[in-house]
């Protein structure tokens, strides 16, 4: 398969894919044109918050030239025909969204097993990008989600050993729970992990054969973080 694991694939504010970093044209090089879509939810039980997200990132393809044979969306309604739903797409779209309840249904449709020899391209956008990891790492994001007894660990898709952290433009300064997301919670998380920290126009990419972080990338590794990539 070929991968683009993203911060966002769109411009802020924007129904229109983002064109940073080689991103739309490595897209339309890996992408028949038109091609057939699946877009995989990130909260199976809630269909008006499928259908918006959903639909938000067809208009965005389309209104940046991408044309669809068909495009579907695989929530809880339908989630009895993953597999057969995976089998004809060419692109799978990985919503964004929470990442323990993407993770969860992932994980109830046995999306891991299911993609293990797609051929297509997989897009994923934040949750879907750190839930595509062998082992994700869940930054917790909600109200009480600091607490120590808080899962920040758990089996992902398997697409790359990276542990993704997106929007890091926009959350680098949030708080939770009256502490620093980064600084205090996500520092304290790191020792002995590697996280891949990328803001919005920054993707990972793969093509089974080689991988590699494009535009502006920071990795925070043992209490400490560094920038590893600038914007070119």
């Amino acid at each position: 398969m070929t991968y683009f694991l993203t911060s966002s694939p769109c411009l802020l504010g924007e129904e229109k894919l983002n064109s940073a970093n080689d991103f739309l044209d490595k897209l339309k090089a890996a992408l028949p044109s038109p091609c057939s879509c699946l877009f995989i939810t990130s909260d199976r039980d809630n269909r008006p918050f499928t259908e918006g997200h959903g639909y938000a990132i067809k208009r965005s393809f389309e209104n940046s030239s991408f044309e669809f044979t068909e495009y579907i969306l695989l929530d809880g309604s339908n989630e009895a025909e993953a597999k057969e739903l995976i089998a004809k797409a060419e692109l799978i779209v990985l919503a964004g969204g929470h990442v323990p309840t993407e993770l969860s249904f992932f994980q109830k449709i046995k999306l891991r097993e299911l993609i293990k020899d797609f051929k297509g391209v997989i897009l994923g956008i934040s949750a879907g990008s750190m839930n595509s990891a062998d082992i994700v790492y869940i930054q917790p994001e909600l109200p009480g989600e600091s607490r120590e007894d808080f899962v920040r660990f758990a089996p992902g898709l398997g697409i790359t050993k990276e542990q993704i952290l997106p929007h890091y433009n926009q959350v680098k300064d949030s708080l939770l729970d009256g502490r620093r997301l980064f600084e205090d919670i996500t520092f304290a998380d790191s020792y002995g992990h590697r996280f891949l920290v990328l803001p919005d126009g920054s993707y990972l990419y793969g093509d089974g054969k080689t991988e590699e972080v494009c535009g502006e990338a920071w990795i925070i590794e043992n209490g400490a973080m560094k920038q590893i990539y600038e914007n070119k």
